[in-house]
């Protein structure tokens, strides 16, 4: 016996907000909403191997950097193509001590919460 993944839960204030941006970065789309937030995934729904994403209204503003954070890579241009259409859609450079030679970019979504983009899964490795 084992367990999936099935969703992520993102603490926010404003899950309309956040699932206008998440769903434009994922190409995601809103799969139900209630008064405590809103649940975003692969337009094919439920089910599959992708976890959704709960967007859960809370009432205290984030304070402190996220335990567990998001990863994404482009799937269908470079890393500094995607790197520009992120920052387009809001996010924000985030400093997390990183060193500045990393290959990825610490970004924050709108409400502040950490994510890295990697490069793409098409590009070669550098060496």
């Amino acid at each position: 016996m084992s367990c999936r993944l099935s969703e992520l839960v993102l603490n926010c204030a404003d899950p309309e907000a956040l699932s206008r941006f998440w769903c434009a970065v994922l190409d995601y789309v809103e799969l139900g909403k209630d008064e405590d937030g809103i649940e975003i995934g692969p337009a094919s729904g439920f089910g599959g191997a992708t976890p959704t994403i709960i967007l859960s209204r809370v009432p205290h503003a984030k304070t402190q950097p996220l335990r567990l954070h998001l990863d994404v890579n482009p799937v269908d241009r470079d890393q500094d193509a995607e790197l520009e259409r992120l920052l387009a859609l809001g996010a924000r450079p985030a400093d997390v001590g990183q060193t500045g030679d990393e290959s990825w970019h610490v970004l924050q979504d709108p409400e502040g919460n950490e994510f890295c983009l990697l490069r793409s899964r098409l590009e070669p490795l550098a060496g």
